[in-house]
């Protein structure tokens, strides 16, 4: 398996990546309260990881308003990116490359989570019938349906926007070698994206072009903090959970690629749908966004060795994320490498949490050194 072009180098953007295995952004909960600030164990956590080609982080809000589940972190206050510091530190010391992801749930929320009990924001005010938030109350935290979300004014989008070039600067202050937009997964990116989530009749609404302005609005203000070269971003098309029904979703994704692929963005990383019920992503599809965005192409969703090594030979992706694998395998990379045995994760300490389930998977070595 080391002759696998897993184990390639690659080079992405301004970074050269030591192989192509990627670690997903995976949403752990374990935030210091009160203020949503990352953590020793936090940096424990990540370091231990450093052997990925590189790392993405656990979606972090770009605003109190873009939090849609407790104990997330976030990366609007100073004390957010000194938090942030300590987990750029022990991954930098571990050898390891960090793209923050940046992130705005939009309607996924509710108003415990939001500035004096506000509603949500969303394109449109249009629920999420079965979108869950996660929330602390009396009795301790918990999964709570979404609230109604209102639609945000066409003067409000430029705060947002500016938003997100604000968490840009702080991410870079705080040592990240990248920046991810989130632009997928039925947050606040995607539901202007989205034919059933985007009802407004503004810039912001109607047209394949306005329905993604704010995507490229958003993606701009992060290329003039950190440059093209440090900037990736995902994308979800045929996403369907968080009741996104997109009837154009291919021909917007397409258009996207072709302007990220004019911006010069690093790389567009895609969610696949499939692993959440949604329908595969076809071979011509794939061919179709390979053609129009001439970036790193990375894929993610339940691949295993032998998947993505064939996916990298295929032509139509430079990399593949991991996401619940290197939960439980610190030393993914080498476990791959060897093609040895993984490590179940334990699906019950996902969210949420101390230690057990977090830093306390077993490496390979050892393991084999007890055995």
């Amino acid at each position: 398996m080391s002759t696998s072009p897993l184990f390639s180098p690659l080079q992405l953007g301004a970074l050269q990546l030591p192989n192509r295995i990627v670690m997903a952004p995976l949403t752990r909960s374990r935030a210091s309260q009160p203020g949503d600030i990352p953590n020793a164990m936090n940096a424990t956590y990540y370091a231990q990881r450093a052997t990925a080609g590189l790392i993405v982080t656990e979606a972090t809000q770009i605003s109190r308003q873009g939090q849609g589940y407790a104990f997330t972190p976030g990366i609007y206050t100073e004390a957010q990116v000194q938090g942030w510091k300590q987990v750029t530190a022990a991954v930098h010391a571990a050898g390891g490359r960090m793209a923050m992801q940046l992130w705005h749930v939009g309607r996924i929320s509710h108003h415990l989570l939001q500035e004096g009990g506000q509603a949500p924001v969303a394109p449109s005010a249009i629920r999420s019938d079965t979108g869950e938030s996660f929330v602390v109350t009396p009795e301790g935290p918990r999964r709570v349906p979404c609230d109604m979300p209102r639609a945000l004014a066409t003067a409000e989008i430029p705060g947002i926007v500016a938003d997100y070039g604000r968490a840009a600067r702080h991410a870079l202050d705080a040592g990240m070698d990248m920046l991810e937009l989130h632009s997928a997964n039925g947050y606040l990116l995607q539901q202007f994206l989205a034919t059933n989530t985007n009802t407004r009749t503004d810039q912001y609404g109607g047209s394949l072009e306005n329905r993604a302005r704010i995507v490229l609005e958003a993606i701009d203000a992060i290329i003039e903090v950190a440059g093209a070269q440090r900037v990736g971003v995902r994308i979800s098309p045929h996403f369907n959970r968080h009741d996104i029904r997109d009837e154009q979703t291919e021909a917007i994704h397409l258009y996207l690629a072709r302007e990220f692929d004019r911006r010069g963005v690093a790389y567009v990383h895609i969610a696949e749908p499939d692993w959440a019920g949604g329908p595969a992503l076809s071979d011509s599809f794939r061919k179709e966004l390979r053609a129009a965005y001439s970036g790193r192409i990375i894929v993610c969703g339940n691949y295993t060795a032998d998947t993505a090594q064939a996916r990298i030979a295929s032509g139509v992706a430079d990399a593949v994320a991991f996401g619940r694998p290197f939960i439980a395998n610190p030393d993914l990379v080498e476990r791959l490498r060897q093609g040895a045995a993984l490590n179940k994760p334990d699906a019950s300490t996902f969210y949420g949490g101390g230690e057990a389930g977090y830093t306390d998977y077993p490496t390979l070595q050892s393991q084999q050194a007890t055995a």
